[in-house]
């Protein structure tokens, strides 16, 4: 560490220190923070061990030699690997759940956190859903929020990847969700049973991969620090969603919906099928590339889904 770091007595001039440094390497944010002083002040506070929000009335606070020295360390870490703070911790939070992660699953950040704590109202009544499929499910986030916010629910979570699968399955037991939630390995549809019956879902939620491959390739560096199957969906970034599209209707109550995230995809979706109503949901805290289909729309243009999935 430079010798000057000696002058660092306490938690702000951590704080501060690391957001200047952070910024002058023009590091990417976007992984549960946009700014290096949130970035810097997350890291700063899981090495003291002190919550984020309560550093500011201990900004003051000096600390010892021993605590700077592995503040500096996990800070240089952000810098020299240009990992999300996340990975370096190990911890993220999602709809004010607590989230584990590693690098076998993206960072929780999506905006569907917003529309999961007002219980998918008002496009449904949350009394009403008893069972909801948590597609692509990663870490578990996205399900497992579901399953606090509605807690007469059901939850299916699936996933290909048996890692993040593992992963999804310590976030519920820290959460302490076992009961109503229930882990699936599958490529999307196809380990999902087939019946409309037991297996029909209220809500079918999914933030699958829809990244194109222009796309990937410009990708800031903390974003290849993420599994590469989590983002990567063929040329233009509508291999998965499609698929979604075709074979949702047949895993949906009469009543049900499907909520997809597809972020920059948006403007592609929309010129592959320009004369399909998809809902795109706005957020009051933002974020944005997320339709709403409802099972009798998914029907309607069903051969028109198939069609395209036939031609990738």
């Amino acid at each position: 560490m430079p010798a000057d770091t000696d002058a660092l007595t306490t938690i702000q001039d951590l704080i501060r220190w690391g957001a200047s440094r952070f910024n002058e390497a023009r590091l990417h944010f976007g992984h549960g923070t946009d700014n290096a002083f949130d970035e810097a002040a997350w890291l700063v506070g899981h090495v003291l061990h002190l919550p984020v929000e309560r550093l500011a009335d201990y900004g003051a606070c000096r600390i010892t030699d021993t605590e700077r020295d592995q503040v500096l360390a996990l800070l240089q870490r952000r810098l020299s690997e240009r990992r999300p703070a996340a990975y370096l911790t190990g911890r993220s939070w999602f709809a004010g759940l607590e989230i584990e992660v590693d690098d076998n699953v993206m960072i929780p950040r999506s905006p569907l956190a917003e529309l999961i704590r007002q219980g998918f109202a008002p496009w449904m009544e949350p009394e009403a859903i008893s069972r909801v499929l948590d597609l692509c499910t990663g870490s578990g986030c996205i399900g497992l929020a579901v399953a606090a916010h509605l807690p007469d629910a059901d939850v299916d979570l699936a996933d290909i990847s048996p890692a993040a699968l593992r992963m999804a399955a310590r976030n519920r037991a820290l959460n302490a969700l076992e009961e109503r939630v229930r882990l699936i390995e599958s490529d999307l549809f196809a380990a999902i049973g087939e019946s409309m019956g037991e297996t029909a879902y209220d809500v079918i939620v999914s933030n699958p991969p829809y990244v194109g491959s222009a796309e990937m390739d410009t990708l800031p560096e903390e974003y290849r620090h993420e599994p590469s199957l989590a983002f990567a969906a063929g040329e233009r970034g509508l291999d998965l969603v499609l698929r979604i599209l075709r074979d949702a209707p047949d895993y949906l109550t009469d009543d049900g919906i499907l909520l997809v995230e597809v972020g920059n995809t948006e403007a592609v979706l929309m010129r592959e099928f320009p004369d399909v109503p998809f809902t795109w949901i706005e957020f009051e805290h933002g974020g944005e590339g997320v339709f709403l289909l409802r099972r009798d729309q998914l029907l309607e243009f069903h051969p028109r889904f198939a069609e395209a999935v036939a031609g990738l």
